[in-house]
């Protein structure tokens, strides 16, 4: 590799992946020198102790942060050595790849951001590792340094209107659906969306209409069932770009994610033939009503209660932070049935049918009652508070027919949700950096564009550089789970760090703007609202670290 600072040349480029590839295995051992230490102070007797682990917290979640990091090389390197193989490996792809290895190498031996003001060390782990030597020391030194982040945007300059700065990797029949919905955002969603955001407005049931017609809501539900059956990488991308136009309209499709894969995984045949088709063509529309006041992720507490009533089930309760609950004909509910039961083990799951409300009248059925919550983002289907006072549901529509499955139910559809929080995480992300890399060409300071400052280069590099990483880490787990492998792990740990990189995009690209990025008339105001909340919603960063502790341990 080049020294003093100079941009790595493409001929050197089989040079390059043999060094990270060199890298690697000691990162691999640090990553098991680190389980292994942890397993001793959280699980001294062979199985982790839930009061130890909570005490050691910021150790834990540090181990997550760096298991995220090393499968997150490992994943570019594989990305990297598909591309070379395909004889697409370009300059781009190079720095990119150069830049991060670099870059997370050195956040790994000198601190992991698990947020801006929470930075894990290794010694926090217990653990240490020399990567001053070798190709992992002299990726650190060379990897990242001003000249490569500059040759870096002057390749994303030239390249300018592409869907991505740097190939993805995935095949053509991927990326001709990621050309099809971006062709869409930019014509249909990216014009309006603002004006959606800033007026707090619905997203028009036009946009719904048109999205079903595209097969949005039936991408990965069965063909069998009225779906288009295509796999979760497929999801990824579409969910991607509609989140790249704006995250209300990447996000219609969650709902109905979660619904079909509630029904798919734990419904009975007769539930699946009724609902499965009607949710594969939007005619119905769904929304996940879970959380509960006082409970948030501790889903085991829930007190919402139904009572069977002859042949029916009446719910009474309340629930929050119910997203698109006004316009939707059905709630997937979450209550709990088994008396004196205090934990999941008495939840069951409820498909509760109800009428379509208004932004005026959201809820107009009997026992049915709530008000919107105000948000700083996240605004085009609105959240709500929903309140049960002897709401009705039919006895069929006990999800599976049987008591007292809900939270497993619950759990299955965690990993598809999660990949595609993830994707949604990169579709706003990616959309800070073209905002933010257009607003940097335009603006004229000194003499020059903003651009030609190597501090605003330089976070546009590194905004590219990151979605790079967590996009592939994010199409990883969505293979994993076309291949009906588990991958809760690998699932989480892309919704982790694509929540993280997305509020480093939006909070870097408003930096960009300067005082006008604080103005609300600028879109970079609104992607910084909506990226706020990627960080939260499906597993708060802190409990999705917790979790994948507990798998790693």
């Amino acid at each position: 590799m080049p020294h003093d600072g100079q941009a790595m040349p493409s001929p050197v480029m089989s040079d390059l992946l043999a060094q990270t590839r060199a890298a690697l295995p000691p990162l691999e051992a640090l990553l098991e020198q680190a389980k292994e230490t942890m397993r001793l102070r959280v699980a001294p007797a062979g199985k982790v102790d839930a009061t130890l682990l909570d005490a050691d917290q910021y150790a834990a979640h540090g181990l997550a942060w760096l298991a995220t990091y090393v499968e997150s090389l490992r994943q570019m390197q594989g990305w990297a050595e598909r591309l070379h193989a395909e004889g697409r490996f370009g300059e781009m792809e190079q720095l990119i790849h150069q830049i991060g290895f670099g870059e997370y190498l050195n956040q790994i031996a000198g601190g992991i951001p698990m947020n801006q003001g929470e930075v894990v060390r290794l010694g926090d782990l217990g653990v240490s590792v020399d990567l001053e030597s070798g190709a992992a020391g002299q990726l650190r030194r060379d990897g990242n340094t001003d000249a490569a982040r500059m040759a870096l945007v002057a390749c994303m300059r030239s390249n300018h209107g592409r869907a991505t700065f740097g190939a993805t990797g995935l095949d053509d029949e991927l990326e001709m659906i990621r050309d099809q919905f971006r062709r869409y955002s930019d014509e249909q969603v990216a014009p309006h969306a603002h004006e959606w955001h800033l007026k707090d407005e619905l997203i028009p049931m036009e946009i719904i209409d048109q999205l079903a017609e595209m097969g949005v809501f039936g991408l990965t539900i069965p063909e069998e069932f009225g779906g288009l059956g295509m796999p979760k990488a497929a999801m990824v991308v579409v969910s991607e770009e509609l989140s790249r136009g704006y995250i209300g309209v990447g996000s219609l499709g969650t709902r109905t994610e979660i619904a079909a894969e509630l029904i798919i995984c734990g419904g009975t045949q007769a539930q699946k033939e009724h609902w499965l088709p009607k949710l594969s063509s939007g005619e119905i529309l769904p929304t996940a009503v879970f959380t509960e006041p006082n409970t948030g992720s501790d889903l085991g507490s829930l007190r919402t209660r139904a009572v069977k009533d002859g042949g029916d089930w009446v719910i009474n309760g309340n629930k929050t932070w119910i997203t698109h609950a006004a316009r939707t004909h059905v709630m997937t509910v979450l209550a709990r049935t088994i008396p004196d039961t205090k934990d999941y083990r008495g939840l069951s799951m409820f498909l509760a049918e109800k009428t379509p409300g208004t932004d005026e009248t959201p809820f107009v059925d009997a026992g049915l009652s709530g008000g919107e919550i105000e948000v700083l983002g996240y605004r085009g289907m609105k959240e709500y508070t929903v309140n049960f006072d002897d709401f009705r549901v039919k006895g069929e529509n006990l999800l599976g027919g049987e008591e007292g499955q809900g939270f497993k139910q619950l759990m299955q559809t965690f990993e598809s949700a999660r990949i595609q929080t993830a994707a949604r995480a990169i579709g706003v992300a990616q959309n800070a950096l073209e905002v933010a890399m257009q607003y940097a060409e335009d603006r004229k300071q000194f003499g020059k564009s903003l651009i030609e400052f190597p501090r605003v280069a330089a976070k546009l590099a590194m905004m590219a550089v990151e979605i790079m990483i967590a996009r592939q880490l994010t199409y990883f787990s969505a293979r994993e789970k076309d291949a009906e492998r588990r991958c809760d792990l690998e699932a989480g740990m892309a919704k982790l760090l694509g929540a993280r990189v997305a509020w480093a995009a939006a909070d870097n690209g408003l930096q960009i703007h300067g005082g006008n990025g604080f103005a609300l008339e600028y879109q970079i105001s609104r992607i910084l609202c909506d990226a706020r909340i990627l960080n939260i919603f499906e597993g708060a960063g802190e409990i999705q670290a917790q979790v994948i502790a507990r798998r790693l341990l």
